[in-house]
C-alpha cells in the first residue's frame, strides 16, 4: 500500500473514532458521517475494521458502556435513566439488557459495589500494578479550568510495551520538524480501570506552543477539550498510574461530592518515563468534573 493512501485510511480511521467518542451521547449517524468525511459506509466501515480489528457499531457499543460504568460510580445523583440517556441510549430496558451482557451483572448491582471485584481482575492484568506500593490517600487535587489544546497524535491500541515505541515515533517527529517548544500528553479515551488493558485507546499527542507554525501530513491532529478539571501532581514509577487512577475513579470521585463527565481524562508529562531511562515519571493527572 502507497504511504499517501496509508495515512489517508489511518486519517479516516481516526476521525471515525474522534467522532465517536465525542458524540457517544447522541445518536450516531453512520449515513451523515459518511457524507462528512466523503467516503462511502462500505469503505468507511472496513478501513474502520482494519483499523481497530471490530467494527463501528461494536466501538460505539463498547464506548457507551465503559462511560455509563464510570458515571453509575461518580454521579450518584443521577438516576440509571438518566446516564443511559448521556450515554446515548433512548431505552433504559435495553441498557440494562446490555449492560448486563457486558459486565455480567446490572447496572444496580454494578453501583453498589460489584465494579470493585470486576475492576480489580482489570488492575490483576498488570504484574507492574500489582507491584506498587503507592498510597494516594493524602492526595488532594487543584480544580482548574483548561483551555482547548491542539494535538498531534498517534494512537496506540492497547495500555502496554507498545506506548514506549508510540512515544519514541512522536519524539521523532518532534525532531525532524525541529518543534522547540511543546507538551507531551497522553489521552484516556477509555478507563484502564474498567477497559481490559489490551482494548484500552491509549492516545499519545504533542500539543506545540502557539508560537510554534506546524503544518504535518503525516499526523492526523484533533483538540483536547476544554472544561473544568481537577487535576492531580503525581511523581512515581511504572506501575503506579494504572493503581493511581482505579483510586480517582473508585475513591476520590465517589466520595468527592463531584461528578465527572464524557470527556475523557489527560496527562500531562513534566517527565516522561516512556521516554526516560530510569522509568520515572513527574505528571499532571487531570479529570473532567462537574458540580
Amino acid at each position: 500500500m502507497k504511504k499517501e493512501t496509508l495515512q489517508k485510511r489511518t486519517k479516516i480511521a481516526n476521525d471515525i473514532m474522534y467522532y465517536i467518542y465525542t458524540h457517544i451521547d447522541t445518536h450516531i449517524d453512520i449515513e451523515e458521517l459518511s457524507i462528512d468525511l466523503n467516503v462511502s459506509k462500505f469503505h468507511m466501515h472496513r478501513i474502520f475494521k482494519d483499523a481497530f480489528g471490530k467494527n463501528i457499531y461494536e466501538s460505539i457499543k463498547s464506548i457507551r458502556l465503559q462511560k455509563a460504568s464510570n458515571l453509575l460510580l461518580t454521579n450518584k445523583l443521577s438516576t440509571i435513566s438518566n446516564i443511559a440517556n448521556m450515554c446515548g441510549y433512548s431505552s433504559q430496558s435495553s441498557f440494562i439488557k446490555i449492560f448486563k451482557e457486558r459486565f455480567e451483572q446490572t447496572p444496580k448491582q454494578w453501583r453498589i459495589g460489584g465494579y470493585k471485584e470486576y475492576s480489580n481482575k482489570i488492575l490483576r492484568q498488570s504484574q507492574k500494578a500489582m507491584q506498587s506500593t503507592a498510597d494516594f490517600s493524602n492526595l488532594s487535587p487543584q480544580i482548574v479550568k483548561m483551555p482547548s489544546f491542539k494535538s498531534f497524535y498517534i494512537r496506540n491500541k492497547g495500555y502496554n510495551v507498545n506506548i514506549k515505541d508510540t512515544w519514541q515515533k512522536l519524539h521523532t517527529w518532534v525532531l525532524t520538524n525541529d518543534i522547540k517548544s511543546y507538551k507531551e500528553i497522553a489521552l484516556f479515551h477509555d478507563n484502564p480501570t474498567i477497559t481490559p488493558l489490551n482494548e484500552c485507546q491509549y492516545i499519545a499527542c504533542i500539543v506545540p506552543d502557539e508560537s510554534e507554525n506546524i503544518k504535518s501530513d503525516r499526523l492526523p491532529n484533533f483538540n483536547i477539550a476544554s472544561g473544568v478539571y481537577a487535576r492531580f501532581d503525581l511523581q512515581g514509577k511504572k506501575g503506579d498510574v494504572l493503581k493511581f487512577i482505579h483510586w480517582v475513579y473508585h475513591e476520590w470521585l465517589p466520595n468527592s461530592e463531584y461528578e465527572t463527565t464524557t470527556k475523557p481524562s489527560y496527562t500531562v508529562y513534566k517527565k516522561n518515563n516512556y521516554l526516560k531511562q530510569e522509568d520515572e515519571f513527574d505528571i499532571s493527572f487531570y479529570v473532567s468534573i462537574d458540580f
